[in-house]
């Protein structure tokens, strides 16, 4: 029952998405058409953090350094090298999944607030090299470029120029990564990486190679957050330093942590209630910050594991008999959205 009514929700989500374009025509609000491929965009990026917090148990405010790089990637590709739209887009995840790679030998081998301290000395590291290195990155300018076709046929040509096309897009990848996100989380690989979570030693103990699921989830979730940085890039014919500092990756943090971490959807749900917050009440007062932390703040208190962990919760004390119930917020659920509570931490 629980999960029919997981799957109907799902579909009618999905559903909307995909009609959204003619429903905002109809209303005369197209300029929501690009909130909501923002809202997807940086709904990946969560679900960058989301992996390392909510299944692997690592804290990180570093993703954005990931982000900023397939950000460069592309728009270095793109204005520097003349590439086309699939090189550059290559070229940015290439170089995000390296520099995640190379950082990641380095950071998994501590943990828990040692972990995610050294995280953010990478992010700024490369902050200040994205800044000094003007001629390449543009400094505090940035880069910008024009936004080469996907696809030429003779006189047919589909670009991200057009609005409709560009949301498509962003919609395809993105559901296609979460589709990946899901065969990895309930592969063996995702099982073991939650073993590792909930206690690294006993995980050790019966041979699991606790170095290496980190890393590679590391790897893995440096991907999401690169594949992220190139659509926004892609989006904003832009590219610039700001996005890799730190202070991005506390907002992917935050999304992680309101949606549900250590759940599928979670970040979806988290980035989706606190940017259109955000859109709304910035139209109302210019201090709307303050509106947006009680928000953040509300749903902590009364929603611990998230809004997914939440409606976890309320599913199964509607579905399950009255005297199994479980009382609303402390549910049972099989992917644990207090994830981000490791237990069992070795030393780093």
């Amino acid at each position: 029952m629980k999960a029919r009514i997981d799957r109907t929700v799902l579909l009618a989500v999905v559903a909307l998405l995909i009609v959204a374009p003619w429903i905002l025509q109809a209303l005369e609000h197209e300029f929501w058409l690009d909130i909501l491929a923002e809202v997807l965009i940086w709904s990946l990026f969560a679900a960058s953090v989301n992996i390392l917090f909510g299944y692997a148990g690592l804290l990180s405010f570093g993703q954005a350094l990931f982000f900023g790089m397939g950000m460069f990637g592309v728009a270095i590709g793109i204005a520097k090298l003349g590439l086309g739209f699939w090189p550059a887009l290559g070229l940015g995840m290439a170089v995000a999944v390296g520099t995640a790679a190379i950082t990641g030998a380095l950071a998994v081998r501590l943990t828990w607030h040692y972990f995610a301290i050294i995280t953010v000395v990478f992010s700024l590291i490369f902050y200040f090299i994205a800044l000094s290195a003007k001629p390449l990155t543009g400094g505090d300018d940035g880069t910008s470029f024009v936004m080469p076709a996907m696809l030429e046929a003779g006189d047919f040509e589909l670009s991200l120029t057009d609005q409709t096309v560009q949301y498509f897009f962003i919609l395809a990848v993105v559901a296609a990564a979460y589709f990946v996100k899901f065969l990895i989380v309930r592969s063996p690989f995702g099982m073991a990486l939650m073993a590792v979570r909930e206690n690294d030693v006993r995980a050790s103990l019966i041979g699991l190679n606790v170095y290496f699921l980190r890393w590679s989830a590391f790897v893995i979730a440096g991907a999401f957050a690169g594949l992220a940085g190139c659509l926004f890039a892609m989006f904003g014919r832009y590219a610039s330093a700001t996005y890799m500092f730190y202070h991005v990756s506390g907002e992917g943090v935050v999304w992680t942590i309101i949606g549900g971490a250590g759940t599928l959807f979670g970040p979806v749900v988290g980035t989706a209630l606190l940017i259109v917050v955000r859109e709304e009440l910035s139209n109302m007062w210019e201090h709307y910050p303050i509106l947006v932390g009680i928000v953040v703040i509300l749903t902590v208190i009364f929603a611990p594991k998230g809004l997914m962990g939440f409606w976890n919760a309320l599913l199964d004390r509607l579905t399950q008999p009255r005297a199994d119930r479980p009382a609303v917020g402390r549910g049972p659920d099989e992917e644990d959205a207090g994830a981000g509570q490791v237990r069992g931490e070795g030393r780093p």
